[in-house]
């Protein structure tokens, strides 16, 4: 079968290429590969910036944003043939740290997880895979063109169970949401605040296109002024930050609500400096109970979370999301940004466009 892959930590290695079809092991699906989604690890990757290929090998198949529809499945399973499913990336660590150990491998305390399509495990960037069953999400046969955005979305769903874990250590009752950040994460984040009934508003650059559009129709509004500004006029009760950017995360930390919870999901470059009143930051955080916490990855509660979020939503307005699908074979354009994309998708079926 035919799959994208890369030699970890080279430089334009990526390339389409033959490699064995999956034989499914007791327990796990044969699933046909549909799509999945292209993300800023997955350049890095292609990059040669990041990725460990499996054991013994050169090459890492790459994707881990995914989606297929199964072919087989083991009896008990819970999953029969036509299924639209959604491979889960992170596998606890052999050892297991405690928290591996209870489910909990998106928090891993060792840093010895594998991730599929990253880290010593291949992706789903193929015409074909396998998985285990209980690594295996089932989505809404509602989702055939959408169901990509799962992952995530569970990184999302993960972000605000974490803000209402923080949040319950205290009377706790927030009414506005600010999201920096119109991108993928961005946007999902917004719709899972306008699920929880919040008033929304989202922070990014652009002036004009498909994501102001995109957040209004959420019922969000959309801000592109200075993030001081925009931050100080809404006081939010909560940060769902996805920019990685230093000048955007301090203003937004600076201008909460008391009480107020940032949630960092964007992971910034390193070697920038900015100037920053730090007794001023560390005096509002401590007077004001404040709390800035990072989140990131998932567990199977949280993809479970997105997919009843994905379920609940507007098809229409997911499809709108996916701004470019390139087939397999035409890879070089889905790891290319273009100024108009949100999130690029590559076919694995033979459709695109």
């Amino acid at each position: 079968m035919r799959a994208l892959t890369v030699i970890p930590r080279q430089k334009d290695s990526i390339a389409v290429r033959d490699v064995p079809d999956p034989q499914p092991a007791d327990g796990e699906l044969l699933v046909d590969g549909l799509a999945v989604g292209v993300c800023g690890t997955d350049k890095e990757i292609a990059a040669g910036e990041y990725g460990w290929a499996p054991s013994g090998r050169e090459r890492l198949v790459i994707g881990h944003e995914s989606l297929g529809r199964v072919r087989t499945a083991p009896a008990g399973s819970g999953f029969t043939a036509g299924d639209l499913v959604v491979g889960v990336v992170r596998r606890p660590d052999p050892v297991p740290c405690g928290a591996c150990a209870h489910g909990q491998f998106d928090m891993c305390r060792n840093g010895r997880y594998t991730e599929r399509g990253i880290k010593q495990l291949d992706g789903y960037a193929g015409q074909a895979w396998t998985v285990e069953a209980d690594y295996a999400v089932k989505l809404d046969p509602r989702l055939a063109e959408v169901g990509m955005l799962l992952e995530p979305t569970s990184v999302v769903a993960k972000a605000w169970d974490e803000v209402d874990r923080v949040g319950a250590r205290a009377w706790y009752e927030p009414r506005t949401a600010l999201i920096t950040g119109a991108g993928p994460i961005g946007l999902l984040a917004a719709l899972l605040a306008v699920q929880r009934g919040l008033d929304v508003h989202v922070l990014d650059r652009v002036t004009g296109g498909l994501k102001p559009a995109l957040v209004r129709d959420l019922g969000a509004s959309y801000h592109h002024d200075d993030v001081d500004r925009v931050a100080a006029k809404i006081r939010p009760d909560v940060v769902i930050e996805a920019t990685g950017a230093g000048p955007v995360i301090f203003a937004a930390a600076a201008h909460t609500a008391p009480y107020g919870i940032l949630c960092l999901t964007g992971v910034s470059s390193a070697g920038h400096t900015l100037k920053l009143d730090a007794g001023k930051l560390n005096r509002d955080i401590v007077l004001e109970n404040d709390v800035i916490i990072g989140s990131v990855n998932a567990n199977l509660s949280h993809y479970a979370a997105a997919a009843d979020a994905l379920g609940q939503a507007d098809t229409g307005w997911l499809t709108r999301l996916i701004t470019r699908r390139v087939p397999l074979e035409s890879f070089t354009h889905a790891v290319t940004a273009t100024d108009d994309d949100v999130k690029v998708v590559i076919t694995l079926d033979g459709s695109g466009s």
